[in-house]
């Protein structure tokens, strides 16, 4: 009879353990698939190039069972997103920019994260250290380089005597950047007003009373405004305000000029550091989290037309130029 009642006991633990659900223990999916979840909040250039560098590379190695899911830039839907991919079915999940990471590392799950462009990842609350990266999760940074972006600025025009910030409070990397850029300007005696929005229904008033009071407008890393290019374009070309942005896919969408990152390559680096953990078995504590410097020059011509300004010939000869979509 005791003989008996073990094996019922046993069979009835068994079924208690396969019947878990969460987050395995050993890390990494449970059920011994590849599968692999990429989140982004929004649809923008810059999220889905980074989602197309992501994606190719990991194809490209051999790994083609890719959920990628977008919020739409919804809240609580990139919150779902992250709870569902956070059930212990994924062999790993990469974030797109902080609001999608920290929706991930938040989940306190032994599915590795692996963040693409948070600029500011300790901040943000993602990890504590870059050197040693914990919570399951390291990626890369795209920290914003103000100093460069200001000086590059004072170049192209040198006549700005105050510049305007326009981004959204709710974003980290937006207040980490724009907190920069105003310490630059306190040392460096250069005058700023700030206007800040909620969403982009807001972006059209805000940057026609920025657009009154400023000589130009530095946009941080910002989705919201990102979202909302083409009508800070139309506003800054019609006052002949140029725009500085924080990244390619800005100047792509109008702004005037940058100093960045390309983002699908940022989206390649990000899928190679997972890669060291997927094939080479690296624990993600020992793969270090990496700041990816900005080297490209990036100028709109269709916004340098309709501001005629003049680009000094030592800057010209590096720059990438782009036009807008016909």
């Amino acid at each position: 009879m005791k003989k008996k009642l073990a094996l019922v006991l046993a069979a009835m633990i068994a079924v208690m353990a396969l019947g878990v659900t969460g987050c395995g223990k050993s890390g990494g999916a449970k059920d011994g698939s590849d599968k692999i979840g990429v989140i982004q909040l929004v649809e923008n250039g810059a999220f889905n190039d980074m989602r197309d560098g992501i994606v190719e590379q990991l194809k490209a190695n051999g790994y083609t069972n890719i959920d990628v899911q977008c919020a739409q830039g919804d809240a609580s839907a990139i919150q779902t997103i992250a709870q569902n991919m956070a059930d212990g079915s994924y062999k790993a999940v990469f974030t797109i920019a902080t609001p999608a990471t920290q929706a991930m590392v938040n989940q306190e799950c032994d599915t590795p994260v692996f963040f693409c462009a948070v600029s500011a990842p300790v901040a943000a609350g993602v990890i504590t250290d870059m050197d040693k990266p914990d919570k399951n999760a390291t990626g890369t940074s795209n920290a914003i380089p103000v100093e460069d972006i200001f000086s590059f600025s004072a170049k192209l025009t040198p006549d700005v005597k105050t510049y305007g910030f326009l981004y959204c409070m709710s974003e980290v990397n937006s207040v980490n950047t724009a907190k920069a850029a105003k310490e630059y300007c306190d040392a460096n005696s250069i005058s700023y007003e700030e206007i800040t929005v909620t969403n982009s229904s807001e972006v059209q008033q805000a940057v026609l009373t920025l657009a009154d009071k400023v000589d130009a407008i530095f946009i941080p890393n910002d989705s919201v405004i990102q979202s909302a290019m083409t009508t800070v374009t139309e506003v800054a070309r019609d006052k002949k305000i140029p725009v500085y942005g924080s990244s390619a896919t800005m100047v792509d969408s109008g702004a005037f000029a940058t100093i960045a990152i390309s983002d699908v390559e940022i989206g390649k680096m990000t899928a190679d550091m997972g890669l060291k953990y997927l094939k080479e078995n690296t624990a993600v504590a020992d793969i270090p989290a990496i700041v990816v410097p900005a080297e490209q020059t990036v100028i709109n011509q269709t916004t340098l037309d309709a501001l005629g300004i003049e680009i000094p010939e030592d800057i010209k000869s590096k720059a990438d130029f782009v036009k807008d979509p016909e």
